[in-house]
């Protein structure tokens, strides 16, 4: 334990450090925030949908299946966030302590909290819609495997805003072609890949908690906030929790773009820019830490979504063997989509930065990775006029091409190809499998 305090003193005091960071990249982050305040909302930030065109497949290949995993779209909190602030304000507007901004915050929190009320962690109507949304261009984007009587295998977490999520992108989809052979089912027989629970992994995480409290603390000053929202400075210092109760209240401004009431309120402006900068910074070194590839979790957090990847890569090897392939849409949560993200090393994202000041420079970056709707889309080609060699497994593969999407945006495996972002099946399985297996020989 020692040497993790440690460990989280050096982090807090380092101003510098041996590393060359770019100053652009470091700018990139608060630029984005100055043009829209709500991508420092971290897991909260809404959807943005594909970035860039697609680029069109080989000379003589066509896409024939798709594996998927998304995470459910957008949502209500979880947990008592909007119980908590309500009743901190009201206290507060009871004690005479409110400025007119308190009372104002006050009026706009029991409006978030009467739309919440009984929706604990529910998918919102934007959720829904981010998941249609999604299916469409998944259809219009790869006809050949959606346009015509083939399966579909949909798999969801027994989470409500899970099954929901998939039923929306499932409707969708029967709607453009009534012809689909759709099966869908969310059942806890499939949480050992749908939803996996390590035990040892997950106690990797505790090595950090100190870390991510100081961190965290270090990056939250709730002076200008407090004194906007209170009249009297010995209230808010002696009787509150300052820090939680402005994480709360970032927590609720930043979840507004997740429901209808966006269009009427924002709250963003209760923070300065860089508040919210250093709120967001707090939260992308908890994500970082407690699901990527950090050395303070002994690098193994992605390792928790193993198994998912082994399906994967059995299903992608089952349905390659037919001539009418089809697709796997599998939907659960961002502590899944997150760490396969870095599990795969899709652009660079399985990094080992030591210094959380660092992680926007070295652009790892939580809202790119995993906003809600995050996804990732395995799509395989095949040569066109080619048939699946049931009889030899080897040489039905070995013309078979891969791109990964990541938010359906073409990303960078690690994997040698002249031809991206398109990859030969073989060199990627091979590599997965590889790698999966050295970790596996650690576990043994």
């Amino acid at each position: 334990m020692t040497h993790y305090r440690t460990v989280a003193t050096a982090l807090l005091l380092a101003l510098h450090t041996a590393f060359i960071v770019s100053a652009a990249n470091a700018q990139s982050c608060k630029e984005d925030f100055r043009k829209n305040p709500y991508l420092a909302g971290n897991n909260y930030v809404a959807y943005p949908g594909p970035q860039k065109a697609l680029t069109p497949a080989p000379k003589g290949y066509e896409p024939v299946y798709l594996s998927h995993y998304g995470r459910h779209g957008s949502r209500y909190h979880i947990g008592d966030v909007y119980g908590e602030a309500y009743k901190t304000l009201l206290a507060a507007d009871s004690a005479g302590v409110l400025t007119a901004a308190g009372k104002e915050l006050l009026a706009n929190v029991v409006l978030l909290k009467n739309e919440a009320a009984g929706r604990d962690g529910e998918l919102t109507e934007l959720g829904a819609l981010q998941h249609q949304q999604i299916a469409e261009r998944m259809f219009n984007n790869f006809p050949q495997i959606f346009n015509k009587e083939t399966h579909i295998d949909a798999k969801s977490t027994v989470v409500i805003r899970c099954i929901l999520s998939m039923e929306n992108a499932l409707m969708t989809l029967k709607s453009l072609n009534p012809k689909l052979d759709i099966r869908h089912d969310a059942s806890y027989h499939d949480m050992y890949y749908m939803n996996q629970s390590d035990s040892v992994i997950y106690a990797s995480k505790k090595k950090a908690r100190s870390i991510v409290k100081a961190f965290r603390a270090s990056h939250t000053h709730p002076q200008r906030l407090m004194s906007l929202l209170f009249n009297d400075s010995a209230y808010w210092q002696k009787k509150l929790d300052a820090q939680t109760l402005m994480r709360n209240i970032y927590k609720l401004a930043m979840n507004v773009q997740s429901s209808e009431i966006r269009h009427t309120m924002n709250l963003t402006g209760l923070f300065t820019e860089d508040e919210r900068y250093d709120l967001w910074q707090a939260q992308n070194a908890y994500w970082y830490l407690y699901y990527g590839p950090s050395r303070y979790t002994d690098g193994v957090q992605p390792y928790s979504q193993r198994n998912l990847l082994h399906k994967i890569i059995s299903e992608a090897d089952s349905c390659l063997r037919l001539d009418n392939c089809g697709a796997h849409l599998r939907y659960g949560h961002d502590t899944m989509v997150m760490p396969l993200t870095c599990l795969l090393e899709l652009d660079d994202t399985n990094r080992d930065i030591p210094d959380l000041n660092t992680l926007p420079q070295k652009e790892w970056c939580d809202y790119r990775i995993f906003p809600m709707a995050c996804n990732l889309q395995f799509v395989f080609y095949r040569s066109v006029g080619a048939k699946a060699n049931t009889s030899d497994k080897d040489s039905k593969n070995k013309d078979i091409l891969v791109k990964v999407l990541r938010n359906e945006n073409e990303a960078r495996l690690p994997v040698k190809t002249n031809m991206f972002p398109y990859y030969r099946w073989s060199d990627v399985k091979a590599y997965y499998l590889k790698k999966l297996a050295a970790y596996e020989a650690t576990r043994q």
